[in-house]
């Protein structure tokens, strides 16, 4: 029978004590309990596969924090939040964090701890930093099982994408969900097969470039990619939007909801967020996840 009553919160003193003095076996049995549903659904053994894993998620924005969300909900042991940037109000029509109370605040350390409310005794490392390509090795080489990208900076995309299969560690790459309505055109495809995502077609390019991804257009990276079918609509400055990209001055851009950059909403930023784990707990799922 379920146990259906209220748990000390995780910063109160009782949340500490209750913890503190768990045993191991009792610490399993509620850990079971909380997410036994995930073991009727993925099949008995599923739920103790789940905890042991280590998952990285590099980015904690609209795609990163609801993709945290669902690996926490699943089960998921341990948890690498990886971000420097901090809430802001700007943040609130994508990004699952944003509420009053927690603006300014940095969004691993939020997220982090809406993993603990979720989940009391996961483990969660909170990592206020951006991923660059010269702190690759220090923030990545930790003994995860998968890294989940959501970052939105280009060159540490590739880069990250590049180191992780050099090590044969299984990545997922997020596209652009920035100027999308429509989730039923969401996908998951290797990288190298994605279509409609300007951004993933560009990392696609730099791959087989510096990195000696396979040129062949038949052969497959390896690497799994959430994107969309949906054509970009793009904000104009009478206020309308279009499939038309304006034209912008210099090296400037447009991101994801940066100002006049693109539009984005919850709806779009979440599933392509449960796209990434419904993939990532496939993977996790396979034999060669070691289980120890």
């Amino acid at each position: 029978m379920s146990r259906c009553f209220p748990s000390p919160r995780p910063e109160s003193p009782a949340f500490a004590t209750t913890i503190g003095a768990m045993s191991e076996s009792t610490s399993d049995t509620v850990w079971q309990e909380r997410f036994a549903g995930i073991d009727r659904l993925y099949g008995q053994g599923a739920v103790a596969r789940f905890r042991r894993c280590r998952v990285a998620v590099v980015g904690m924005g609209g795609v990163g924090s609801w993709a945290v969300e669902a690996l926490a909900r699943t089960g998921i042991g341990h948890l690498t939040l990886i971000d420097a940037d901090d809430l802001c109000v700007s943040n609130t029509n994508r990004q699952l964090p944003a509420l009053d109370g927690n603006y300014g605040r940095a969004k691993v350390e939020a997220m982090a701890e809406r993993c603990r409310a979720i989940s009391p005794a996961i483990e969660v490392d909170a990592i206020q930093s951006f991923l660059t390509p010269s702190n690759l090795d220090e923030l990545l080489d930790r003994g995860f099982d998968l890294v989940l990208d959501a970052c939105d900076s280009f060159r540490s995309k590739v880069e990250l994408i590049a180191w992780c299969r050099r090590r044969k560690l299984p990545v997922i790459a997020v596209g652009s969900a920035g100027g999308r309505t429509d989730p039923t055109l969401v996908r998951v495809r290797d990288l190298s097969r994605t279509e409609h995502d300007a951004m993933l077609a560009l990392i696609r390019k730099k791959l087989r470039g510096e990195f000696n991804f396979p040129k062949n257009p038949d052969r497959y990276f390896g690497v799994s990619a959430i994107y969309s079918l949906e054509n970009v609509k793009y904000p104009q400055p009478d206020g309308t939007v279009c499939g038309l990209r304006p034209k912008v001055d210099g090296d400037a851009s447009l991101k994801l909801d940066c100002g006049a950059g693109l539009g984005a909403a919850t709806h779009i930023t979440g599933v392509f967020a449960f796209a990434a784990v419904a993939r990532a707990l496939e993977i996790l799922l396979k034999p060669k996840v070691p289980v120890a």
